[in-house]
């Protein structure tokens, strides 16, 4: 039975609440992942609920991969058979590979990501500027989820503009169904529907899912707070996590007023803040908490600590960017010597990607190892692509993106012209290209010299299909790989130093999918769907390496430093010049304080007073969040600071080498 004695007064209330619905604000660094594996082992031990009934849904495959840890290590072995814990996406794939039938769809469908996607409307849009692309994709994903078909997208649309943008989305949507694919926003719009059509099959679903545990749950959408509803039933189900505070993916399509929306849907409510913090020291906290208080706010709470009141804030000012960059690399260096630390103890924050070039090139010539979040996900790689197409046609040969690039790739006798004529074959016979190459009265559009190799290949990924459903994913893997030869091609395709390289992240993919296969016990097919879904959530995880981490503010939600440094605290900057007005300033102002909670010891903010834009130099004013968050706490350093931190940087370097010496 687990003791519930180290968790605080506001935990264990949390943790035993059963009865109706559970809202619980977790502050930065209140514990909330501690709730939700505690609450887990609560129910499974103490209450008897089997773990199969039960779902915890999270944001990131590596936040659902640490609660899966933590919770394997509080119950005994068994005890957790049959527990879900997944991101909303992950549960909404698991959803429509059993039910995808209902839908329409075969079970082996594909997963576009966001490149094949792009590609589908480009071609609908017919060579579209960036901005127009840019703004198809925006639409259909808040279309979708806003849970709106096309034909719904098409009836409330204001103007002309949308009116064409509806009939894009009508004209892809179209498309995905005859590649039996779906996209990212898909993955949650389809099960709701799914559910909304078929109560049967939502009543199933009730029964096996019989309590749902939501993190992050101000990151919520419309479709996610739907699927949510659905699957908790009228009586409420669930415990969603959440802080408002920190709600600063509104531009991804997160609606704060989800937090709102579940007092009016569910009166009986009840709602536990978690105001203890175990991260910061209370000068962190109380400038976290003296700047949030700017915010209109859905519940009032505020951040405490028994750690102690710590180093206070240092603020500088900095004559450029480039000086910043500079003096944060000769900080983090002389501080590193002096207190002996570890380089991943260190993080810089900044507001958008552009800024970390500068951080780069300063750390880079100061000979300081860094991590830059955000990087290309290792899937994105072009080889790795190739053979994914592969994967994905075996998976699902109705997929005309993944046939394309599989069947040129390497080029085996099929050429530009017989996949032009395969084409026009297909969307005359409303088939995919894959089941075109097969049909008769192909055969008379092309000589037979241009057949045969078409036919071979077809013929081979066929075969594969059959055997990917039971034999081992690895040995399959290498086999495709001898098959086609690839590793031959790449060496006759150019520079032979590069060509290993990427032969050695092929042959590393191929070990990845072998031990995966066998430790989760999965298909060829079963990975390949899995690969999709997370290159889409995050790219694959790596082990953290001991490196400076250099991050966007969005990409550095839920980690947590030693020392942080928030970089770029200016006008126009942090706020961004586009968000100086009303609910986009208010989530700039989230986006700040989530920044200053990522700090455990101490925390250092600077800013800028020229900064070049498109070549130019333009004058910069401190953020008013300085002026927001100073309770008399805050330690300010003068205009002229890059050049006196560099001095001073270079004298205590001096001396610490000095006593080295000694």
């Amino acid at each position: 039975m687990p003791k519930l004695s180290d968790l605080n007064p506001e935990q264990r209330a949390a943790v035993r609440h059963l009865d109706g619905p559970l809202l619980v604000l977790a502050g930065a660094g209140s514990g909330k992942t501690r709730v939700i594996t505690r609450k887990i082992a609560w129910m499974v031990q103490d209450c008897a609920i089997e773990a199969r009934h039960i779902a915890a849904i999270t944001f990131t495959n590596k936040a659902a991969r640490e609660m899966k840890e933590r919770i394997g290590k509080l119950l005994v072995k068994g005890e957790g058979r049959g527990l879900t814990v997944s991101t909303f996406h992950s549960l909404g794939l698991s959803i429509l590979r059993q039910e995808a039938t209902h839908l329409g769809y075969k079970p082996r469908f594909s997963i576009l990501d966001a490149t094949d996607a792009q590609a589908i409307l480009s071609d609908i849009l017919k060579a579209p500027a960036k901005d127009s692309l840019r703004q198809a994709v925006t639409a259909i994903s808040n279309w979708k989820n806003a849970l709106l078909d096309p034909e719904a997208a098409l009836a409330t649309a204001d103007d002309e503009t949308e009116r064409q943008l509806a009939t894009v989305y009508r004209d892809y949507q179209a498309t995905l169904r005859a590649y039996q694919a779906m996209d990212f926003d898909d993955l949650i719009h389809l099960p709701v529907t799914l559910f909304r059509q078929h109560p049967e099959v939502l009543s199933r679903w009730q029964s096996r899912l019989r309590y749902l545990l939501v993190d992050e749950y101000q990151d919520t959408n419309g479709a996610q707070y739907a699927l949510l509803r659905l699957l908790s039933g009228a009586m409420g189900r669930f415990t969603a996590v959440g802080d408002d505070d920190q709600a600063i993916y509104a531009w991804r399509g997160a609606d704060i007023t989800n937090l709102r929306r579940l007092g009016e849907d569910y009166p009986g409510l009840q709602t536990i803040a978690l105001t203890r913090n175990y991260r910061s020291s209370q000068r962190i906290l109380e400038a976290a908490n003296q700047l949030i208080t700017h915010n209109p706010r859905l519940h009032e709470k505020r951040l405490w600590s028994e750690l102690g009141l710590g180093e206070p804030i240092e603020v500088i000012a900095c004559r450029d960017d480039r000086a910043e960059a500079e003096g944060i690399a000769l900080r983090i260096s002389a501080h590193r010597f002096e207190r002996q630390t570890r380089w991943a103890d260190y993080a810089v924050l900044y507001r958008g990607n552009y800024q970390g070039r500068l951080f780069e090139e300063a750390l880079r010539s100061a000979g300081i190892p860094y991590v830059l979040s955000g990087g290309h996900s290792f899937f994105d790689r072009s080889e790795i692509k190739d053979i994914l197409a592969y994967l994905r046609l075996i998976a699902n040969p109705d997929d005309d993106p993944a046939f394309i690039r599989a069947a040129t790739t390497p080029r085996r006798g099929i050429g530009v012209g017989t996949l032009e004529r395969l084409g026009t074959w297909a969307a005359e016979r409303h088939c995919s290209l894959f089941e075109a190459a097969f049909e008769t009265g192909f055969e008379a559009q092309i000589n037979a010299r241009q057949l045969e190799p078409l036919r071979e290949f077809v013929g081979y990924i066929s075969r594969l299909g059959d055997r990917a459903l039971r034999e081992a994913a690895g040995p399959l893997l290498s086999e495709l790989l001898t098959h086609i030869e690839y590793e031959a091609w790449l060496l006759e395709s150019g520079d032979e130093r590069a060509a290993r390289q990427r032969w050695g992240n092929v042959c590393e993919f191929r070990d990845w999918i072998g031990k995966k296969g066998e430790a989760d016990d999965k298909t060829l097919i079963d990975l390949t769907q899995t690969i999709a879904l997370m290159n889409l959530l995050e790219g694959r995880e790596e082990a953290e390496p001991n490196a400076v981490r250099l991050s966007t503010l969005h990409a550095a939600k839920g980690l947590e430093f030693p020392h942080v440094f928030l970089a770029g605290v200016e006008e126009e900057t942090l706020p961004h010049r586009e968000c100086l007005d009303d609910e986009r300033l208010e989530e700039e102002r989230r986006l700040m304080y989530v920044g200053i909670t990522r700090a455990q010891k101490s925390l250092t903010v600077t800013w800028c007073t020229r900064r070049k834009r498109a070549g130019d130099w333009q004058s910069c004013e401190p953020s008013r969040f300085l002026d927001e968050m100073d309770n008399g706490q805050l330690r300010h350093a003068g205009r002229e600071a890059p050049v006196e931190a560099k001095e001073e940087g270079n004298r205590r370097l001096a001396n610490l080498r000095a006593l080295l010496n000694k």
